[in-house]
């Protein structure tokens, strides 16, 4: 056996054990299409604002985030360059849709709608993140520990609805006080709310709180587990199959390998990490 197959076995070995392994998985779709040999590198659209995914180092301008650690990775894995493109968020699918890129290398959740025009490669968990200040924790340990008490959160998001629907189904349920939402106008509105004594906590995607810790160690703290789980997905266009199984071959190599613990460790993140890379299995 090749050592190629060796390690497309091992992948899928790693991959949940209900049902058959996905195709990706069982086949040579881990080679580069044609197309993309020939072109001899890689457009990923990126949007570069938002860590600790990927951003702009204020100190040399150079992009950061764990989304870029793990692009870097995956070419040298497949060996081929990575061209970045920098967008807007809202222009990542269309650039994806009209080919102007060949994938999102963004962070953008996987979901039913956005599956009606794209494929999704998973490769990190998220979800709505409960946290407070280190002086306003007053022993919460988990999210139920929040019933009867308020939590700022941007108003333009899922989040609202989210936390409403956990409280109904956790705190008024059970018998307890709902959490109070508090809409804000973005994630830092929700922080100053926080810090400033306006909400008891607040409400911001997962990955972003260890953002803010690592902004200010022991200053923030985390109150249970998100309370939604989502997937983090790279976006491709439907048709474009087989790059999007050569990356997802290639991401679970690093799987394999221990690579991808490696980054996923260095950024922080080892609660978000998978355990196996999935394609479209976002809720």
């Amino acid at each position: 056996m090749s050592a190629r197959r060796i390690l497309l076995a091992a992948a899928a070995v790693l991959l949940p054990l209900l049902g058959a392994a996905p195709v990706w998985a069982q086949s040579p779709a881990a080679d580069l299409p044609e197309a993309i040999r020939k072109q001899g590198f890689i457009r990923v659209g990126i949007e570069a604002t938002y860590p600790p995914m990927a951003y702009k180092d204020p100190a040399t301008n150079e992009r950061r985030g764990i989304n870029v650690d793990l692009l870097n990775a995956l070419g040298k894995v497949m060996g081929v360059e990575i061209r970045y493109e920098e967008m807007a968020f809202a222009q990542l699918i269309p650039a994806v849709t009209t080919e102007r890129v060949d994938f999102s290398g963004t962070a953008m959740s996987d979901t039913a709608a956005r599956r009606e025009t794209l494929s999704f490669v998973d490769y990190l968990s998220t979800g709505a993140q409960i946290f407070t200040t280190t002086a306003q924790a007053r022993g919460a340990k988990e999210a139920v520990d929040f019933c009867g008490r308020s939590v700022a959160t941007p108003r333009t998001t899922n989040y609202p609805r989210q936390v409403q629907e956990w409280s109904d189904a956790h705190c008024v349920a059970a018998g307890k006080p709902p959490i109070r939402v508090i809409g804000t106008d973005g994630a830092a509105a929700s922080r100053l709310d926080l810090q400033q004594g306006r909400a008891d906590g607040a409400v911001l995607g997962a990955e972003y709180v260890v953002y803010l810790q690592s902004l200010e160690p022991g200053n923030f703290v985390t109150v249970g587990a998100p309370i939604t789980r989502g997937l983090f997905g790279l976006a491709f266009a439907k048709k474009d199959a087989a790059l999007r199984d050569a990356v997802a071959a290639g991401l679970q190599r690093m799987v394999a390998d221990g690579s991808y613990a490696e980054i996923v460790r260095r950024n922080g993140m080892e609660r978000q990490a998978l355990t196996a890379i999935t394609v479209d299995q976002g809720e």
